[in-house]
């Protein structure tokens, strides 16, 4: 995510290094670095100038703080000025009403339809809501069994009228169905194109003046850079969204449309999707976004996805086991489940600062923890419970059977018992919190293709 526009907005900011005082001549040749940076990673272009405009009169105007070292006064502006070209602060989604109905909007391919499904989840899971999906694209008729079977896969209810011609009567019956049912969201998955047409335009009007929804979300592809922008160009103009989800941000190597779209269209990113899986649907945080693409991490945002998957009564029971020196290989595969929750493994380490730099051309599967899983379903449940009683028969035994081999098998319950005795040295400080800490830091040093790090 970002990583060729963090790298030359690293370059740029080497220019100032050194310099006794920010001058206009410093300021003026790392801002033109910076703008070919933005440029580079597909950004309007006058998005791009007024940004460099912006940052280099604000410099120019705080030469006086001369405790500040000029490359990190430019950082910090460059940042501050980034947060607010995306929007300046995370906006919530309108969810008043009885129920609330959410339009989901966009071209075939910029994945609405998925997008509606992890909406759903979302809102299921993080906010309490009893949410139904509601299958109106009849232009397509895959997009209903799809959307049927996302709703399955997130456990969510779903209506749909197999056959049915008229988009707008569906929407309409879907939302008579949530007031009769008790559901209080209603995401309204509409037809898309391959590209905007009168047509598609046309029915995505006439559904939202019959439905009024809350909100009118626009999904578009960040792949496509301002192709993106553009799209929601056009959008804003017939539908007069509310805001936008960019998808596959996970896999733009330059984030133009995530950097343009906010001034351009004048319309806030609500959510990004990071990766394939149902999880992967974050509330944009424009300052968080500024951080990632500075390099400086987003601590907040990994914390935010460890407490929840964390459980209160499973840390107290893990406590118990860990003080008695009774973790075991059980425990072990719980805690490497509950990383998995979290998401992609890549995209959770770039969170921590300075790891991201470091693991930009490193390739960390999202299958890192498969021979270790393979390795323990491989053991009985005795030797699970009891990793003391693992002899060389049984280890060679294990090895066979997880289709590994003896070497890797030893590396794993030697850095299990190291960790065992981490975990039991630190076990009366604070272990609702350390337990967690120690149990994920121990696992982190055993992923695959880690510079440096044991390879499982």
């Amino acid at each position: 995510m970002f990583e060729n526009l963090s790298d030359r907005l690293e370059r740029s900011f080497k220019i100032l290094k050194g310099e006794g005082k920010i001058t206009e001549i410093n300021v003026a040749e790392t801002l033109k670095d910076v703008r070919r940076a933005l440029l580079d990673a597909d950004v309007n272009y006058k998005v791009a100038k007024t940004f460099t405009d912006t940052v280099k009169k604000k410099a120019l105007g705080m030469n006086v703080l001369t405790a500040v070292k000029p490359g990190q006064l430019m950082v910090k502006l460059v940042h501050d000025e980034l947060a607010e070209l995306m929007g300046g602060e995370a906006k919530e989604i309108d969810l008043g009403g009885h129920p609330a109905v959410i339009m989901m909007a966009g071209l075939n391919g910029a994945g609405k339809t998925t997008m509606s499904g992890k909406l759903a989840k979302l809102l299921k899971d993080k906010r309490n809501k009893k949410p139904l999906l509601a299958a109106c694209d009849t232009f397509r008729p895959a997009a209903m069994e799809q959307l049927r079977v996302l709703a399955e896969q997130v456990q969510v209810p779903i209506y749909m009228e197999e056959g049915a011609k008229d988009p707008v009567q569906v929407a309409l019956n879907a939302i008579q169905e949530a007031k009769a049912k008790g559901y209080d969201v209603v995401i309204v998955d509409t037809a898309g194109r391959q590209s905007i047409d009168e047509e598609l335009m046309q029915q995505a009007e006439n559904i939202k003046a019959a439905i009024n929804p809350n909100e009118t979300l626009l999904v578009v592809d960040a792949m496509t850079g301002q192709d993106a922008v553009n799209t929601a160009k056009t959008f804003n103009e017939r539908l007069e969204i509310d805001g936008v989800i960019l998808t596959k941000l996970d896999g733009d190597s330059r984030g133009g449309a995530a950097l343009s779209i906010r001034t351009v269209v004048d319309k806030p990113i609500k959510f990004i999707g990071t990766g394939e899986k149902m999880e992967a649907l974050d509330v944009f945080h424009p300052d968080r976004m500024a951080d990632r693409i500075l390099g400086m991490g987003d601590v907040v945002s990994l914390v935010e996805r460890a407490q929840e998957q964390f459980d209160l009564e499973e840390a107290k029971r893990l406590e118990k086991k860990i003080a008695k020196n009774k973790f075991d290989f059980n425990d072990f595969l719980g805690q490497i489940q509950q990383i998995k929750k979290m998401g992609n493994i890549k995209d959770l380490a770039s969170m921590i600062p300075g790891v991201g730099k470091a693991i930009k051309d490193v390739d960390i599967d999202d299958n890192a923890f498969k021979s270790i899983e393979a390795i323990i379903y491989s053991m009985t449940p005795k030797e699970r419970t009891n990793p003391s009683i693992l002899d060389q028969s049984r280890r060679r035994r294990i090895a066979k059977g997880s289709g590994t081999d003896i070497q890797e098998v030893n590396r794993l319950i030697k850095q299990f018992e190291q960790m065992r005795k981490m975990m039991k040295m630190i076990s009366g400080n604070n272990m609702a919190n350390m337990a967690k800490m120690a149990g994920m830091m121990g696992k982190m040093k055993g992923m695959p293709g880690m510079p440096g790090m044991p390879k499982f």
